[in-house]
């Protein structure tokens, strides 16, 4: 009885040691060898071109491709996005005589020349970035370079080309920018002064970058001023807000995050201070750290919170903020890295994709918004990781991103946006991100052997006009579009003399919904100056046509009160007075009056110009004809308002009884706007309060040992935070 009572506990013990092992090995990781991975790189390359034929295809004349209706869209700015988003991608994967046909394509045929309006963020990461990716990665994909390389070039040219139709955006009180410009004309009327925090701070890759390269200091010091004056505004626990007015610093949504609105302006701070060599960058970012990790981070979440007081406001994850571990990094960080992507990954595991929103005490996708765009946050970690650590684990969560999306996102002409995580319906959208980032990113994972995994053990030698220059030594810092820059290739131009290469540039700055309008008669032969005449009208967000009617309505009335008063001096003094209607082109706009206000004109002191960007003397003048303003075949006009402006309803049409300045109001649709003059932006910003204040974060303050001789290979240079991974 007791050998069988023996034989019992044997078999039990047998039992859960076999239930123990299978368990296991059912949760144990898979081993991958070369093979492996290079399938796995395989099939993201025939992803990639299904997708980029697919676009080419049914929407090569638009930014976007609809992979349900196989056909296009346009979304950010009709100026052919993918193939501009995907070029590098091209390099990457080695079709290099793909990327020299677009190019050729680019080159011959782009023209930004456009009277659309955009957004400043989207343009600057996925056409500025991918413009200046491909220049640099030109020399390996056998494009024919010019003399001068990479100093010079036709796509750098681009790029700057777009870059200062940007500009105008900078051209704030703050110096933080618009969120929206026109590419031809600057600012439209009426634009909004509030943007995202992420579209104050997503700069200073590209535009410094485009500094590094051209020797114009103006595109990486209107980045960094954008930085510093947005520190300015900090909470008083060191946390940002969501959303800024550009022009009064005041937060207009006060919820801190890392994600949507706020994300990549953290992960500018990093990248900024490790391609440029800018420690002040890290200590910036090293401090929002602090703050993030005091009043964000709960169980390696990071939630929501009141900038002010670190009040929880919403317990969400949210898609975007998968970025942040692949930026724990690069800075070194790999325990906490690791800790919060295991938290992402789970997520992924519960629906086979990423949520825009996760509602985390719920664990559930957030309501209305389960969608997946096909987003590349998380992979973009996932890469990051796997160089820095080697391990196996994140192979496998690439491999089931890679078959989750092959399953459920893949039509007969690319990669359709997953509208519903739950059920997996898809959605008529592909973004460019999907071709510019998540395939690159995924490709990268599964190709070791990469140029652009160089660890810094290897470089190119090449001879340029300032001597032999060390390129492709590895360290490429991807912008937030996934456009990589080598940052020796930065260094090759530093002899470049830093020339004024925006000299004549004449782009015109809007300034938003007010005229100010000016009459000013000349002085009378006893030398003492007459009354001036100024108004200042609002000009309505209503119909065009009524806005026109108003204006005209109310320079009529001026300018039959200034030829009542004309006459009225000319009989007592015998001298005829020659009046002009004056349109200052460069005022800012005031506070406005609902009717005339009779004021005195005073000339703006030397500071008033330098403070509001003013210049005395920078006016239109337009010739008023007495005969044609107020009167038609001897008629006199009515001076009673309400005649007056029925006068201007019926006689709208009939332009010849207004004067020519009048017509050309008549015929305008949009405000008057002043210069815009980037060198004076230039030199505004050096005077400004914010790059003043920036020796807060200043190398004054710390004693940094940096190495910056521009021939060295990448990891000979000191890092701010040790080697780089």
């Amino acid at each position: 009885m007791q050998c069988s009572r023996g034989k019992n506990v044997f078999s039990t013990i047998s039992v859960v040691c076999l239930v123990f092992l299978t368990i296991l090995r059912c949760d144990a990781l898979r081993e991958y060898t070369k093979e492996d991975i290079r399938k796995l790189r395989e099939e993201v390359r025939e992803m990639f071109q299904h997708a980029y034929e697919g676009y080419l295809k049914h929407a090569s004349d638009f930014d976007e491709l609809r992979p349900l209706s196989c056909d296009g869209v346009d979304t950010w700015g009709s100026y052919s996005l993918t193939l501009i988003d995907a070029l590098d991608t091209l390099a990457v994967m080695g079709n290099n005589t793909e990327f020299q046909r677009v190019v050729d394509i680019l080159v011959n045929n782009s023209n930004f020349e456009s009277d659309i309006n955009v957004s400043v963020f989207e343009t600057n990461i996925r056409i500025v970035g991918g413009l200046l990716s491909a220049h640099l990665l030109s020399r390996r994909a056998g494009v024919k370079l010019e003399p001068g390389w990479p100093c010079n070039g036709p796509l750098l040219r681009m790029a700057e080309d777009v870059a200062r139709r940007l500009l105008p955006a900078f051209d704030t009180k703050t110096g933080m920018p618009y969120g929206t410009v026109n590419l031809k004309h600057g600012i439209p009327p009426g634009e909004t002064s509030v943007t995202c925090t992420a579209g104050v701070g997503t700069f200073i890759v590209e535009f410094g970058a485009l500094s590094r390269l051209t020797g114009d200091p103006i595109y990486e010091e209107v980045a960094l001023n954008a930085l510093y004056a947005l520190q300015t505004f900090k909470s008083p626990i060191g946390l940002f807000g969501n959303h800024i007015d550009v022009q009064t610093g005041r937060w207009t949504a006060q919820d801190a995050g890392i994600g949507a609105g706020v994300d990549s302006y953290y992960e500018y701070l990093v990248k900024g201070a490790l391609m440029l060599n800018r420690p002040e960058l890290m200590k910036m970012f090293n401090a929002g750290r602090q703050s993030v990790e005091k009043f964000l981070k709960r169980d390696d979440w990071y939630i929501w919170v009141s900038m002010n007081k670190g009040q929880v406001t919403l317990p969400v994850f949210q898609s975007l903020e998968a970025y942040w571990p692949g930026v724990l990094s690069l800075i070194g960080d790999i325990s906490a890295a690791m800790k919060t992507l295991h938290n992402y990954v789970g997520v992924w595991k519960q629906y086979g994709f990423l949520p825009e929103f996760y509602n985390i005490p719920n664990a559930e996708a957030g309501a209305n918004r389960e969608n997946y765009p096909l987003r590349p946050e998380l992979i973009e970690s996932v890469m990051y990781l796997y160089r820095a650590t080697g391990d196996p684990f994140l192979l496998q969560v690439g491999e089931d991103m890679l078959r989750s999306i092959q399953h459920s996102a893949r039509t007969s002409c690319g990669y359709a946006t997953i509208k519903n995580v739950r059920d997996h319906r898809k959605e008529d959208r592909m973004e460019s991100f999907f071709l510019a980032e998540t395939t690159k990113y995924l490709y990268l994972l599964f190709d070791p052997d990469n140029f652009l995994n160089n660890d810094g053990r290897s470089g190119t030698v090449i001879n340029t006009p300032n001597g032999e220059c060390v390129i492709e030594a590895g360290g490429y810092i991807f912008n937030t579009e996934a456009h990589p820059i080598d940052p020796a290739a930065l260094r090759c131009c530093y002899d470049v003399p830093r020339q004024d290469l925006l000299a004549g540039y004449k782009t015109i700055d809007f300034r938003g919904d007010i005229f100010k309008f000016s009459i000013e008669n000349e002085t009378v032969p006893e030398e003492k100056p007459m009354e001036n005449f100024t108004i200042e009208v609002e000009t309505p967000k209503t119909d065009p046509e009524e806005t026109r009617k108003n204006i005209v309505f109310e320079i009529l009335s001026i300018l039959k009160e200034s030829k009542r008063q004309e006459e009225e001096k000319a009989e007592s003094s015998n001298t005829t007075v020659d009046d002009s209607i004056i349109l200052p082109t460069d005022e800012k706009p005031e506070e406005t009056t609902e009717n005339p206000v009779e004021t005195a004109k005073v000339p703006p002191t030397r500071d008033e110009e330098e403070n509001t960007g003013e210049a005395s003397g920078s006016f239109v003048s337009f010739e008023d004809d007495n005969s044609s303003s107020v009167s038609q075949n001897s008629t006199e006009v009515s001076t009673d308002p309400a005649d007056l402006r029925s006068f201007v309803e019926n006689q709208t049409e009939n332009n010849s009884l207004l004067t020519e300045f009048v017509q050309s109001i008549l015929k305008s649709t949009q405000p008057a706007r002043p210069k815009f003059d980037a060198q004076n932006l230039l030199e505004k910003i050096r005077r400004g309060p914010y790059y003043q204040a920036a020796g807060n974060f200043s190398l004054q303050s710390d004693n940094y040992r940096l190495l910056t001789c521009r021939a060295q290979s990448y990891l000979q240079r000191l890092s701010i935070h040790g080697e780089f991974f």
